[in-house]
């Protein structure tokens, strides 16, 4: 594992939460920050943990061929 292939799965574990956070914050019925600022952080975060992780797998396995 690079460094790189590190920083991206922390982002993508972060993502995650923040996907999480969203979602229990929308069924709870009244979100601190609102529904449409909520509804937008978890449209972003979903997508974005899919795309960093599937980054750094791929810069884990371009470093295994190296």
């Amino acid at each position: 594992m690079t460094p790189k292939s590190g920083v991206f799965l922390f982002g993508s574990c972060i993502a995650a939460i923040a996907s999480v956070g969203s979602v229990f914050e929308l069924t709870s019925g009244t979100p601190e920050l609102g529904v449409q600022v909520t509804s937008a952080i978890l449209a972003m975060a979903i997508p974005l943990t899919v795309i960093l992780f599937v980054a750094a797998v791929k810069d884990a396995r371009n470093s295994m061929k190296s």
